[in-house]
Formats: structure tokens, C-alpha cells, sequence
């Protein structure tokens, strides 16, 4: 998520104070502020131009016609992605914390875990998600689509942890063009043995397709070029796979390890019990929404930022959301991740997450 504006060197002095105060203060930015805190060397008039030029950018706002201004999404995003790098000093608070507080020789996992989420809840002041491991690997071992009823199909699958996970949808209506030129219009009502040879035979081809391969994998997969004979059901099999998909990544990542809550209830953005309420809800009754966004992430060591509207889900969309995986045997098995208000500490938000999933792949590891 990386934006692009051209601003000059004046103006990133002016972004970089502005939001920088603003994070300290939570209160609306004013050129006299900035003259008197930051050593900025230009006037105060300078200032409110180049205020005017950010703002006429979409980068700065003001909530009020007599207020001074605050920093938008956008705003906050050219800030983490062009004016800021992550503190050195935060991360190695944190390696320190976690590897004088944390025993890795215990081999329990989960407690490791726990521990790391409440020290980085201490350390960062925001809500803290860090999923357990994958407790399985939840690959295809077999699968078997079976006709239940009339019009409908159930595909049944069986993981290598002997897992058995299942999905019920209607079956495409067969139509004159997926029937052979000879077949009657008369002839269209559903030849109940008919369609259970076809699935016994798509079972074989989607077997020999996907043993093997991870349920994750399942929601990326095309099969609009199957094999004429299986036309009818491509798009049955596309949404078949990718509802699977999505409880196979459920499963993988599990439990949601949540701390901070104490923390986040001192900042203002926080303050209406309302709000913390409709989050925690999210994060403890509803993990499946937020599971696409704490796992889909880039490489090893690269730290995911989602600012404000970026968050597709509308109880965070306020909040900035800081993640990155950690690893076992060079894969994906969990992930880390600070939850707080938009108004957020950068800096160290991303050195802690980052060092914090550093710090659990090497737990996890010989």
C-alpha cells in the first residue's frame, strides 16, 4: 500500500511536524505550534501556506473552520511510507523484554506466545493480536462431491489430520447449450444417476487435480478452463473451493491471543466504551473477518500497514492496524499485530510488531 505524492522539502518538514504533533497531542495543529516546537527555520506565514498546500492535497484537514488542521489517511500514509523509518531503540526494548521475560525452554508455545502478546501490549500502549500457530496443515487428502437432493451438491473433503470439513450448494440447472445437439428441449429434467456418474467422474478429476495442496490455496484456483464436459460446473466449483479456502485459512490460524485492552482504554480515540466494545466483539466473535487482513501479507521481515479507511472492515475503520507474519520451516504460521487509533506512534508500532514476529520464529525454530 504505498502512495505516491510529490511534495517538496519544505512541505515533508511541514507533514512530518504536523503529524508528529498531532500524535503527541491529539489536538488540531496550528502554524504557531509548529513555529515554537519544531526548528522548521521558515515563518509563521510560510508555515500556514505550505499548511494550505497539504491540505488542497487531501494530506491535512480541518475538523473545524477555526481550528488548526490534523492529517488524513492519506496524510498519515505518505507519512509511514516516505517520512519515517522504524526505531532501532523500540525493537531492541523489545528483544529485550521478550527474550528476559520468555522461556523458550518450556516448549510450551502457547505461553510464549501470551507472554509476547502482553509485552507488546505494554510496550506499544494498543491492542495486541497474536494468532497461535497452525496446529495443522490442512492438505487435501480427498475430496468427494455427492448429490443430497434434488438441485443440490455437497463437496466433502478430507485433510492429512483426517479432518473432515463440508459445503452444500445448489447444482447448476442444466441449459440447451451444455446438452448434446441430439437431446430434446423435452428432455431437460435431471437424470438423477446421470448427474451422479458426473460427479463421481469431476471427484476423480478434481482429486487427482488437488491432492496434496493446501486448503488455502483453494480460493485462487480457476476452473473456468475445465475440460468441456465439466463446463456446467465451473463457476459451482469456484465458489465451492473459495468458501473452503476461507475456512481452511480459518482453521490454520486459530485462536486470536488479544491484549491491551487496559491500554487502549487511556486514549481519547477510545474513550466511548461503545466503540472499544464493538472492536473487542470483532476480534473475540467474529476472528473469520479479520483473518484475511492479519495473514495476506508479503514476505518474510516485510511489516503490513492498513491506516484508517484502507481497513475494509467498518468497526476499524478509525484504527491503524500494524502486521507481520511469523514463521516455521520457512512458512507462514502465524501472525502479529497492533491495533490502535489512526493517531498512532509509527515508528515504534512497526519496529515492535516487526521484532515481535522476528522473536517467535525463532522460537519456533531447531
Amino acid at each position: 500500500m504505498t502512495a505516491t505524492v510529490k511534495l517538496t522539502s519544505r512541505q515533508q518538514r511541514i507533514l512530518w511536524a504536523t503529524v508528529r504533533h498531532y500524535i503527541e497531542t491529539a489536538e488540531p495543529v496550528g502554524s504557531r505550534a509548529l513555529v515554537e516546537e519544531y526548528n522548521l527555520n521558515v515563518s509563521s506565514a510560510t508555515i500556514r501556506n505550505g499548511m494550505g498546500a497539504l491540505e488542497r492535497a487531501g494530506l491535512l484537514y480541518q475538523p473545524h473552520t477555526s481550528s488548526g488542521r490534523v492529517p488524513s489517511d492519506f496524510g498519515y500514509r505518505i507519512y509511514v511510507d516516505q517520512l519515517i523509518t522504524p526505531s532501532e531503540t523500540s525493537a531492541e526494548v523489545v528483544n529485550q523484554a521478550l527474550r528476559s521475560q520468555l522461556s523458550l525452554d518450556q516448549g510450551n508455545i502457547e505461553l510464549v506466545v501470551r507472554g509476547a502478546a502482553q509485552i507488546l501490549a505494554t510496550l506499544s500502549g494498543y491492542l495486541t493480536l497474536i494468532t497461535m500457530p497452525r496446529t495443522q496443515s490442512n492438505y487435501l487428502r480427498h475430496l468427494q462431491l455427492i448429490s443430497i437432493a434434488p438441485g443440490k451438491v455437497m463437496l466433502v473433503v478430507v485433510t492429512d489430520a483426517y479432518q473432515t470439513q463440508s459445503v452444500v450448494m445448489n447444482l447448476p440447472a442444466q441449459t440447451p447449450d451444455t446438452l448434446d445437439s441430439e437431446m430434446a428441449l423435452e428432455d431437460l429434467p435431471e437424470d438423477e444417476e446421470l448427474i451422479e456418474q458426473e460427479l463421481k467422474v469431476l471427484s476423480n478429476f478434481l482429486n487427482r487435480h488437488l491432492r496434496g495442496r493446501s486448503l488455502t490455496e483453494f480460493s485462487n484456483l480457476d476452473w473456468n478452463d475445465l475440460d468441456r464436459e465439466f463446463q456446467r460446473y465451473a463457476d459451482l466449483l469456484c465458489r465451492l473451493l473459495k468458501d473452503l479456502g476461507s475456512r481452511g485459512q480459518a482453521s490454520e490460524y486459530g485462536l486470536i491471543q488479544l491484549s491491551g485492552i487496559s491500554e487502549v482504554l487511556r486514549l481519547p480515540e477510545f474513550s466511548q466504551v461503545q466503540q472499544t466494545q464493538t472492536i473487542i466483539h470483532l476480534i473475540e466473535d467474529e476472528p473469520e473477518q479479520l483473518w484475511p487482513l492479519i495473514s495476506s501479507m508479503g514476505d518474510q521481515g516485510q511489516v503490513t500497514v492498513r491506516i484508517g479507511t484502507e481497513n475494509p472492515l467498518e468497526p476499524i475503520q478509525s484504527c491503524a492496524l500494524v502486521s507481520a507474519q511469523y514463521y516455521w520451516e520457512a512458512k507462514p504460521t502465524g501472525s502479529v499485530s497492533v491495533l490502535g487509533p489512526t493517531r498512532m506512534k509509527y515508528e515504534n508500532a512497526i519496529a515492535l510488531v516487526e521484532a515481535t514476529a522476528n522473536y517467535l520464529t525463532e522460537a519456533l525454530g531447531p
